[in-house]
């Protein structure tokens, strides 16, 4: 049996970049200036890094899929140029109960429920337990907890509102930080120097 893999789970919006409502183009992605540097760590380490995002956008109507894609283009390239790497993208385009009704649905992929994270493990063997997941929302934290990963809160998009309920193993001004107590606490396992 293959050896498994770890993982630091992040979120998009409020996490990566701001969170300015709905970020519906590309120009409207407004990436933090250490997000850069935050993901350079990661890929310095033996974590993957993932991105995993609730885009109801799209069942809302203000964007498309095709638009999804080319705002994570655009997030990819821009960090790309900085040397950062991202290694996946899962997003759930659904909402329970608003929008079109093709994304109208209760599905598995939307946070909290562990959907983008069990595909990632299988498609890439990630070991859940091993990972973290990075996120300002109690969803983040509660997505976490589900699949028994450990998680950081971030104080940037909606941390401040969500730390008042939750238990995370970490709590962080912004995801530079995140990112290095995270590594610190993994005693640098698996840093490349």
């Amino acid at each position: 049996m293959p050896d498994l893999r770890k993982a630091i789970f992040l979120d998009r919006d409020g996490t990566i970049n701001e969170d300015t409502g709905y970020v519906s183009s590309p120009d409207e992605l407004i990436i933090y200036p250490w997000a850069a540097e935050a993901i350079r760590l990661i890929n310095g380490s033996d974590f993957m890094t993932v991105i995993v995002t609730n885009q109801s956008g799209v069942a809302r109507g203000l964007y498309t899929e095709e638009t999804l894609g080319l705002i994570h283009s655009r997030l990819t390239g821009e960090l790309g140029r900085q040397g950062a790497r991202i290694d996946a993208i899962y997003y759930c385009p659904h909402h329970p109960r608003i929008g079109d009704v093709r994304y109208r649905i209760v599905c598995e992929c939307r946070k909290p429920r562990p959907g983008m994270l069990l595909r990632a493990s299988e498609q890439y063997s990630i070991d859940l337990a091993a990972s973290y997941v990075i996120g300002d929302k109690t969803s983040d934290i509660d997505l976490a907890r589900g699949v028994g990963a450990s998680a950081a809160l971030v104080l940037t998009g909606y941390g401040r509102e969500t730390l008042a309920g939750g238990r995370m193993d970490i709590v962080a001004d912004n995801l530079l930080e995140a990112v290095k107590r995270i590594l610190d606490k993994c005693g640098g396992q698996g840093l490349e120097i």
